[in-house]
């Protein structure tokens, strides 16, 4: 019998889609002259990307408060922004190409992302909105995926969630690590 531990199931869904994305940058030069590129490809990791900020979005919100009603974005939005306010102006960074993300910047002005709203667009109308299918909104949707399933693990992998990890303890916890993306040298909270 091989014994079973608690697995980190998000964060090595993280991985393989950083891995999908890694393949793409063979192709298409992570660039803000390529920003609007798009593809069939950028469209799987934006759809995959988005699903799982979904998934893991929620779940954070659930550990951060109990109470509220997480049905969707806009709801993510109100308590992630009450109790994690930082996020909006969190950062992730891609050394191997010198790129900055701020995927939840549009928060702090009570908005959902362009790249959420991208994503929406190209789900329900692909044949109206596929070209915002773009690298941009891959990347920030791979972006603000980092950042959520950083703090959800934060308090997930702490023995209790309402004192989370500190950011270092939580990285170290984080194994392996990310490739491409990186969080901030500074903590997040």
């Amino acid at each position: 019998m091989i014994p079973a531990t608690g697995g980190k199931l998000h964060w090595n869904y993280l991985l393989a889609l950083e891995r999908d994305l890694e393949a793409v940058s063979r192709y298409v030069e992570f660039t803000p002259a390529n920003y609007e590129v798009y593809s069939i490809e950028l469209a799987h990791l934006l759809f995959a990307a988005a699903s799982e900020v979904e998934v893991v979005t929620k779940l954070l919100c659930a550990v951060l408060d109990r109470s509220a009603r997480n049905r969707n974005m806009d709801h993510y939005r109100a308590v992630c922004m009450s109790s994690l306010p930082i996020m909006a102006v969190s950062k992730v960074y891609i050394p191997r190409y010198g790129l900055e993300l701020t995927p939840w910047d549009q928060w702090s002005q009570n908005q959902n992302p362009l790249w959420w709203r991208s994503y929406n667009d190209v789900k329900h109308e692909r044949n109206a909105h596929f070209a915002r299918a773009t690298l941009k909104n891959a990347l920030n949707a791979m972006a603000a995926l980092l950042l959520v399933a950083f703090e959800y693990y934060r308090r997930n992998l702490a023995e209790a969630p309402s004192l989370p990890l500190e950011p270092r303890r939580a990285t170290e916890a984080l194994d392996p690590p990310t490739v491409l993306l990186r969080l901030p040298p500074r903590p997040l909270s």
